[in-house]
């Protein structure tokens, strides 16, 4: 199916996703605001758009927790840029919400699957 035929996710959805997606992008290396947003969309096949409304407040969230910290890095125009790296207690936070994802998926797959029997 082309993605262009699907819905867009639901609002409450993007927002539970939000914290496992960018944990899941900076668990493959070091990354910046931009560069995050754009592997988000290109994983989701443009399902996901995100804006740095929406960014910003979910990095800043994790780095309060401690699963992400960012430091200041040149990019290759010279100018410096905020980057951010995943923690130890990120990296233990991916895989539990690994795991609970893929028991939400499993179970929501089995059902569409398998059909729900109703009895009258």
């Amino acid at each position: 199916m082309h993605h262009w035929l699907m819905d867009k996710p639901p609002r409450e959805l993007v927002a539970a996703s939000s914290k496992p997606l960018v944990l899941a992008v900076l668990a493959q290396g070091d990354s910046y605001g931009y560069a995050i947003i754009q592997e988000v969309k290109k994983r989701s096949a443009g399902q996901l758009e995100w804006t740095d409304g929406m960014l910003y407040p979910v990095l800043h969230r994790l780095e309060q927790e401690g699963l992400i910290r960012s430091f200041w890095k040149k990019a290759e125009t010279g100018r410096d840029r905020k980057y951010y790296r995943i923690e130890r207690a990120g990296r233990k936070a991916t895989e539990k919400r690994k795991r609970e994802w893929r028991a939400v998926n499993g179970a929501l797959e089995g059902l569409w699957e398998g059909g729900v029997a109703c009895s009258t």
